[in-house]
């Protein structure tokens, strides 16, 4: 009888191991990948708008943790496929990722997107990007094919106006401006801000709490560090419009238990919205640790300039 029972529990732990085998590793077997396994399809997500689909083509169906990443230009200029995206994305797919880089609309371009754009006008603009990331999202995860996009671990990075984007998109879903757009049904599992900031950090609450890494210059004169009107504007100013940089959403974070990394550089100014991508490898750490379940912290951390590094 304890033979029998040895080997059924034998039989079984090999079942189990063959199972586990299965589902595992494919995330693992990835991050090994070198950049020239990577390929990249251009689709369109909505209208005209299109994204730049990078992953390590496979035959196996299992589902896959997907970043979405949304570029900087102040609404008024950039594009999916600039170096540093183009770089980045390439990183994140040979560590195991499917990544989608993405457009939106430009709605300032040609226009100021300055102290001399109405308030009304930057909320508008605001609340037309995030609307687009939502598509974009959904356009992914409504069916596995072709993306293999797990829905249950969607990350979002940006850069600046892309982060403004990511940001609101995340924690200001129940304000009036932005609670009827399409959102998806996904779930966000982790969201990076380089030069990014939130239009109200009290909408951030237990319902709506995620990891948050941010890369961010103190002294950033166009996206405030704590709070401050958006490129410092004065109050009589058409474009006066106070929103909230990292060191104002990790504190909010902080109040509700939430889990933040934020990296600033005291000296910095807005040119960490580019230099945020000169760090794929943390990038990449904070990602894993928050799908391994590891990603608690409550951290303020010095970054320095790789500019400055190389002198």
């Amino acid at each position: 009888m304890t033979s029998k029972i040895a080997l059924y529990i034998f039989n079984f732990v090999i079942i189990l191991f063959g199972f586990i085998s299965t589902i595992t590793p494919v995330f693992a077997q990835s991050s090994n990948s070198k950049p020239d396994a990577v390929q990249m399809k251009t689709y369109n997500y909505a209208d005209t708008l299109k994204l730049d689909f990078y992953s390590i083509p496979s035959n196996d169906i299992q589902l896959k943790p997907t970043v979405v990443l949304v570029h900087g230009g102040g609404f008024t200029a950039g594009q999916r496929n600039g170096g540093d995206e183009k770089g980045l994305s390439t990183y994140l797919a040979t560590k195991g990722f499917n990544v989608a880089s993405i457009n939106y609309r430009l709605s300032r371009k040609g226009k100021s997107f300055g102290c001399d754009c109405p308030a009304s006008i930057k909320i508008d603009t605001y609340v037309e990007a995030v609307a687009d990331l939502s598509k974009a999202i959904n356009y992914l995860t409504k069916d596995s094919l072709p993306f293999k996009a797990d829905p249950t671990k969607i990350f979002l990075i940006g850069s600046s106006a892309g982060a403004e984007t990511v940001l609101n998109f995340q924690f200001m879903r129940y304000d009036y401006r932005l609670k009827r757009l399409p959102y998806p049904n996904a779930n966000i599992a982790g969201v990076v801000s380089f030069s990014g900031a939130v239009l109200d950090e009290n909408y951030i609450d237990a319902s709506n709490k995620i990891p948050a890494l941010f890369i961010h210059g103190v002294k950033d004169s166009v996206v405030p560090y704590d709070t401050n009107p958006h490129r410092f504007c004065t109050p009589t100013d058409v474009g006066y419009i106070r929103i909230n940089g990292p060191k104002a959403i990790a504190e909010r974070l902080s109040e509700i238990d939430g889990n933040y990394k934020v990296y600033f550089n005291a000296e910095g100014g807005h040119e960490w919205a580019s230099l945020g991508f000169k760090f794929p490898e943390l990038i990449y750490e904070f990602l894993d640790d928050v799908l391994l379940g590891n990603a608690t912290m409550k951290e303020f951390e010095l970054i320095t300039s790789p500019i400055d590094s190389k002198e």
